[in-house]
């Protein structure tokens, strides 16, 4: 090559000109904080489901369904009609009903979809609320005897909006991880809507997240780290 001069001056200034040019890096998107009130998340064998509840909606049924899932609510064993005390109901049952773009459907103890919890307070009344409807997927509801006021532990969440329930169930919560409830309203089942390979809720967590403390002076930000600190609470 004549002119190599050439060719090493190009070099030099398209370096820093690429440089320039390069679109400069994006900042991290925060993880959104997610909304106070009171949650209780289903553990399964094919995902978590995570539910707000609605303690001012449908006080007795969270009441009733949180104190069922953290062991501290005593119930009557349907089968042997003995007093327990301490269990955390929810755990190891299974869904004993799924159909596809509808719900999915659990919470018997027997896993038979014919019992419920039994004892002082079952069954428990309705409260329906007007402004909570079957107008959106991942109703968190109670699930009855075909009649009103019949709610015991079993409960269902919706896979797609349902009209036609308004006013016959309790809402007592919204879930999302919607995708989870798909899959599990998907699987291969039987003439009676009943899963042919059991789907486990392993675990239940109820957990309380509080308002998050107003921002305190930079001077002072030292000394408080994590704003989040202390603003969880777990029950079980």
């Amino acid at each position: 090559m004549r002119h190599p001069w050439i060719l090493a001056v190009f070099v030099a200034l398209a370096i820093p000109l690429c440089a320039q040019q390069r679109p400069p890096e994006k900042a991290p998107v925060p993880h959104p904080q997610p909304t106070p009130g009171l949650y209780m998340t289903f553990v399964t064998s094919m995902g978590s489901i995570t539910c707000r509840l609605f303690p001012k909606q449908a006080p007795i049924a969270v009441r009733t369904i949180v104190g069922l899932a953290t062991g501290k609510l005593s119930y009557i064993d349907p089968i042997t009609h003995k007093k327990v005390v301490g269990k955390h109901f929810y755990d190891g049952l299974i869904f004993h009903r799924v159909i596809p773009h509808f719900m999915i459907q659990g919470g018997d103890p027997t896993g038979t979809g014919r019992y419920s919890a039994e004892g002082p307070g079952f069954p428990f009344p309705n409260e329906v609320s007007p402004d909570l409807t079957f107008d959106r997927p991942g109703r968190l509801a109670l699930a009855n005897e075909g009649r009103p006021d019949t709610n015991g532990s079993q409960f269902f969440i919706t896979e797609v909006p349902d009209p036609k329930l308004n006013g016959d169930f309790t809402i007592f919560g919204q879930c999302g991880n919607l995708n989870v409830v798909k899959a599990i309203a998907n699987v291969a089942r039987n003439a009676n809507n009943r899963p042919l390979q059991p789907v486990y809720i392993r675990h239940v967590i109820v957990r309380r997240i509080a308002a998050r403390p107003h921002t305190a002076p930079k001077t002072a930000a030292r000394h408080h780290p994590d704003p989040m600190r202390g603003s969880e609470r777990h029950f079980n």
